[in-house]
């Protein structure tokens, strides 16, 4: 009997959030990871997040939507033009690379070029299952890993946040 392969999620919390809004529509976080569960047997997603104080209420669902959190702290700014931004790029790599003895196939949830490195490697060592990007508008750095991408909007169905 052939072994299950173990695949672990790595997930860009803003750029996916941001990515799936900008085409009009609402990600349910519950939702998407139970289909990153059904459709490519995801074990472990680890959602790296800017941390807020005042989010807790967030940061508790998405724990119990069975999530890791891998939180980054966040300065929030003065003026209220400037966005919060959570940069998470290092982390997830950091955390990717922690974990590589543990997975047999990682999916990066992220449009970020940032990650072009990371999917190199991964590429390399046979371990990069999926390249899953929030909207068509995606780094041309990961065209040449066009073979692993999947857009979002494929799944809006089964994970749209329809209220």
């Amino acid at each position: 009997m052939k072994k299950q392969k173990t695949v672990y999620a790595f997930i860009d919390s803003q750029n996916l959030n941001l990515g799936v809004r900008s085409q009009g529509w609402k990600l349910d976080f519950a939702k998407f990871r139970i289909f990153l569960k059904d459709k490519y047997k995801v074990k472990s997603a680890f959602l790296f997040i800017g941390f807020i104080p005042k989010h807790k209420n967030l940061y508790s669902f998405l724990e119990k939507s069975n999530y890791k959190l891998v939180y980054k702290p966040v300065v929030e700014p003065n003026k209220k033009t400037n966005p919060v931004k959570g940069n998470v790029d290092a982390e997830l790599v950091l955390h990717t690379m922690n974990e590589f003895p543990n997975y047999d196939k990682a999916i990066i949830v992220s449009g970020d070029g940032d990650f072009y490195c990371l999917a190199e490697f991964l590429e390399k060592k046979n371990k990069l299952e999926k390249i899953i990007v929030p909207n068509r508008h995606y780094s041309s750095l990961l065209r040449k890993f066009s073979k692993y991408i999947a857009n979002m909007t494929l799944f809006k169905k089964r994970v749209d946040n329809k209220k």
